[in-house]
């Protein structure tokens, strides 16, 4: 199935992927031809979205069959009587999967065009619905019977694509360059209602009705109740596995959907401390914490690299920056390159921007040793999927701190780490790499759908997701 192009990446990103993926350990192993299928297989999925939607419940305020219910109704609803499973997954008992309808190949697709910026596109493809701000331009291409120019109305059918490449002049009337079929919505707006020279508007400027995937909107569906998260970030927290009473350490945490799972998980029980570098996003961390009413987090706009206090402070219960040994649990979900996101069909960072993660994880990641307790648990996860921000970090990692120890993980639903930065076979086991090419690339429709096992369906969703990457230590007392 390649219904979207293959994600396309800067020249220089692109050969220095080509060596990751063609690196000598993983050629011996897998073959050469084998090696570069499994490459152009992963450049065609990143291009589309994950096969199922995951939601996290918030077992803090409701259980997992209560939401179920209220989820399936609202899909009946979004859906219009289309028969869609939610399902629970067996080892990951406080989300809900969503099977994702497409993509539609048979859209009829109307005159009146809206590009939208690929960001927005993104979200329209994992079912949003098109915000104003996403919108860069409507066409005046319809044509009525006296062959008559007419500009967009409000309630008019339009087709919506998405400019990847970014090249589409706001307010711009027509456009000729990359754009990829989004699907068909009904405008809530005139154009120049969109385009109003008082300043632009915040609300829903296009109703989605016909999307190529179709996936329930969770605009204002159950806020409280449910999270949106990809399936492995919902790992992350389970491998933790923080406990009541305990202070963990979330050192990237926004906008917060592994903090409030941490929290969750502890039963509200202990202090989760959440530290961002950004403002606003700190900001979108307390919010989310109040909205799923979750108390025992405490959110700080702080630089990760410099949350090692070197001397006790009497205001140190307050904040960072913290001493030695002061946390029994650590998250890092670190920065990176991002390239395990889906969909994805444009990547912009250069080369450049790509490497430049590498020395800025290691530098969280030595804080947090130094702030980890001896017998503490550090997490490590990207969602990215070079061999310089994972399994060479660990590499790294085991060879600069005697003290940690790779440990299994559970759940472990993912694949094992790749070859290529000479981590042994059984180092390699203990790791957990969610490889979006691990399974067959080829849509979801709903006549397969309810032949389908559900076993079957939570197989796949193990497999059909983002890109990414975990590794779990453990911290001995090697004073």
């Amino acid at each position: 199935m390649s219904f979207f192009p293959k994600i396309s990446f800067q020249r220089e990103v692109e050969e220095y992927l080509t060596k990751v993926f063609r690196n000598n350990e993983l050629i011996t192993a897998l073959g050469t031809q084998e090696a570069e299928s499994k490459y152009q297989s992963l450049l065609s999925h990143l291009s589309h979205p994950p096969g199922f939607t995951t939601v996290r419940v918030n077992t803090h305020l409701a259980s997992v069959k209560h939401v179920k219910k209220l989820l399936f109704e609202e899909i009946q609803k979004q859906f219009k009587g289309l028969c869609v499973p939610v399902l629970e997954h067996p080892k990951l008992q406080d989300i809900l999967l969503i099977p994702v309808i497409g993509p539609r190949r048979d859209l009829k697709k109307h005159a009146s065009e809206v590009i939208v910026g690929a960001h927005c596109g993104y979200a329209v493809l994992r079912g949003a619905h098109v915000y104003v701000p996403g919108i860069i331009s409507t066409s005046r291409s319809g044509i009525n019977l006296r062959v008559v120019i007419y500009v967009m109305k409000a309630g008019d059918l339009v087709s919506v694509y998405s400019d990847i490449e970014g090249k589409c002049k706001r307010g711009a009337k027509e456009f000729e360059g990359v754009k990829v079929f989004l699907g068909n919505g009904i405008s809530e707006l005139s154009r120049s209602e969109i385009f109003s020279s008082s300043g632009p508007l915040n609300g829903m400027g296009i109703r989605m009705i016909e999307p190529v995937y179709l996936s329930p909107s969770f605009d204002n569906v159950l806020p409280s109740h449910l999270f949106l998260q990809n399936l492995p970030s919902v790992v992350v927290s389970h491998i933790l596995n923080p406990q009541p009473g305990e202070r963990i350490l979330d050192m990237c945490a926004a906008p917060g959907g592994k903090t409030t799972h941490l929290a969750t998980l502890m039963h509200d029980q202990g202090e989760v401390i959440a530290m961002d570098k950004i403002a606003n996003k700190v900001k979108k961390i307390k919010q989310n914490a109040e909205l799923l009413q979750l108390n025992c987090i405490k959110a700080f706009c702080y630089d990760g690299t410099k949350a090692l206090s070197v001397e006790k402070r009497e205001d140190e219960q307050e904040g960072p920056p913290f001493l030695p040994e002061s946390f029994d649990r650590i998250l890092l979900d670190a920065p990176c390159s991002g390239m395990g996101q889906r969909p994805n069909m444009a990547y912009s960072l250069t080369l450049k921007e790509v490497t430049s993660y590498q020395p800025l994880q290691r530098k969280l990641f030595t804080v947090a040793v130094k702030l980890l307790k001896p017998g503490g648990v550090l997490v490590y996860s990207t969602c990215t999927i070079t061999l310089a921000e994972n399994e060479e970090q660990v590499a790294w990692a085991l060879k600069t701190f005697p003290c940690l120890h790779l440990q299994p993980q559970e759940p472990h639903i993912g694949g094992e780490g790749m070859r290529g930065a000479g981590l042994s076979l059984d180092h390699l086991k203990l790791l957990q790499r969610f490889d979006p090419s691990a399974v067959t690339l080829q849509g979801i429709n709903i006549n397969s759908l309810q032949d389908s096992r559900e076993d079957d369906l939570i197989s796949l969703a193990n497999k059909d997701c983002i890109g990414f990457f975990i590794a779990k230590f453990i911290k001995s007392n090697c004073k």
